[in-house]
């Protein structure tokens, strides 16, 4: 948490605040008539940075985590198939372009800003795509520009023994749990249903506060063979497909956390806002492409996560739950408060990934101490434990984005007041190209 958050204001940082808040507030913040709103040398330099990752996504599709700018820049790097020296180069040459660029004005810094991190992001994974081994803690400062803090073992001890007093029974503290968890399994004939009634139900609390365009819209698609447990593809023209993966049985309370990381308020709108804001609005071409290891994940993923209780404050969500889910899924409603209070208490074990993901990493533990350590700290079964690790080989430090993000996010947004404030403060969050570096102000 120290590395993440850094020093205290300075004048230029408050300056820079008061850019990315403009970019994301009302009207009242753009250019007047006439006035000249971008560089055109700023543009020619964003374009480049659009061409080079998706010519690195040539080589790692998982790169380019979503496209929606002219469909002729993919079918030309696709041809051309620039080798990775090549990318680099591409890339060390746009950096140096960009820092010599002087004047204008504090959004034009801003811009200049964001598209150096982006481009220090592109090459530490052109680092890592050509065989440089990272440790842990330097892949994530490197691409998300945040370092996850150190948590002792006893933190989580003391957490499972609070957990171990809710569940009464005999056999172990996991086996007392998988039990619990085994009867909130929504049945595979339920799921598309009690999905449905979840997604209209976020995205009614998200547009009572966030305007969204009328064409917005998204498809669920349930697969499997996935790493992960939900996955949003943004589209482009305010639409996205998201994706749940279905090889492993999903509890009940996995609707609202997916419906709200994936869709609304998360991934999905905060998609829809950046191309309406900074895509649309402002020329920022740099922004219809989503890489997916860069420094806006995190405030991508804290944000989705946050999302949650922004959405469902208080006891509203286990009355959802209880009221309209339960039902839909066939389950009893009447163990509903008891299973959400030990799930609320699970939130302070997240960090656990964290540490076991660090020790995996930096070649401290193999992949069975890996999940042999989330079985223990965060109560998964062997299955779900396997399909974490998958994750995290696959990711690596990307890890850091869900748990210490939503940290972040969530310290930054309740900071700004209560009620109303704080989904205000979402919406600039999430409509402006903020970075861990922002929330540490």
């Amino acid at each position: 948490m120290e590395d993440a958050r850094g020093g205290g204001r300075t004048t230029g940082a408050m300056m820079r605040w008061v850019a990315v808040l403009c970019l994301a507030a009302t009207a009242t913040c753009r250019p007047h008539s006439g006035q000249r709103r971008e560089s055109p040398t700023l543009d020619r330099l964003a374009e480049s940075y659009v061409k080079l990752v998706l010519a690195a996504g040539v080589h790692d599709a998982s790169i380019v985590d979503a496209y929606y700018g002219p469909p002729a820049w993919r079918a030309s790097v696709e041809r051309e198939r620039v080798s990775l020296p090549g990318i680099r180069a591409g890339a060390e040459r746009l950096l140096a372009d960009i820092r010599a660029l002087q004047g204008g004005d504090e959004r034009e810094a801003l811009r200049r800003r964001l598209l150096v991190d982006h481009l220090v992001a592109l090459l530490a994974r052109l680092d890592m795509l050509e065989g440089k081994r990272l440790r842990f803690d330097d892949e994530s400062r490197a691409l998300y520009q945040a370092v996850a803090p150190r948590i002792p073992d006893a933190r989580f001890d003391a957490v499972l023994a609070r957990i171990d007093r809710l569940l009464p029974g005999d056999g172990s503290l996991q086996s007392r749990f998988g039990k619990l968890r085994e009867a909130m399994i929504i049945p595979p004939g339920r799921l598309a249903a009690v999905f449905s009634a979840a997604i209209a139900e976020c995205r009614a609390r998200t547009r009572r506060h966030i305007r969204l365009p009328d064409s917005e819209s998204f498809t669920v698609e349930y697969v499997k063979n996935k790493p992960w447990g939900g996955y949003n593809w943004y589209q482009g023209n305010y639409r996205s497909i998201i994706q749940v993966n279905v090889d492993l049985p999903i509890a009940i309370d996995r609707a609202v956390d997916i419906a709200c990381h994936e869709g609304y308020p998360g991934h999905h709108v905060q998609n829809i806002l950046i191309e309406r804001r900074l895509v649309r609005e402002r020329g920022w071409i740099e922004f219809s492409v989503v890489p997916l290891y860069g420094p806006i994940s995190l405030v991508a993923e804290g944000s989705a996560n946050y999302g949650v209780e922004l959405a469902f404050p208080g006891d509203e969500r286990v009355e959802f739950e209880r009221r309209v889910l339960y039902p839909l899924a066939g389950l009893d409603p009447s163990g509903a408060a008891a299973y959400a209070e030990v799930t609320e208490l699970m939130v302070e074990l997240r960090h656990a990934t964290n540490q076991a993901a660090r020790r995996y990493i930096d070649g401290e533990i193999d992949a069975d101490a890996v999940a042999e350590y989330l079985m223990r700290y965060t109560l998964v079964t062997p299955e779900y434990a396997r399909k974490q690790v998958s994750f995290i080989e696959a990711n690596r430090s990307y890890v850091i984005n869900y748990n210490l993000g939503r940290d972040l996010v969530r310290a930054w947004i309740e900071g700004q007041g209560t009620g109303d404030r704080r989904w205000a403060a979402h919406e600039h969050l999430v409509s402006s190209p903020m970075t861990a570096s922002d929330l540490a102000l």
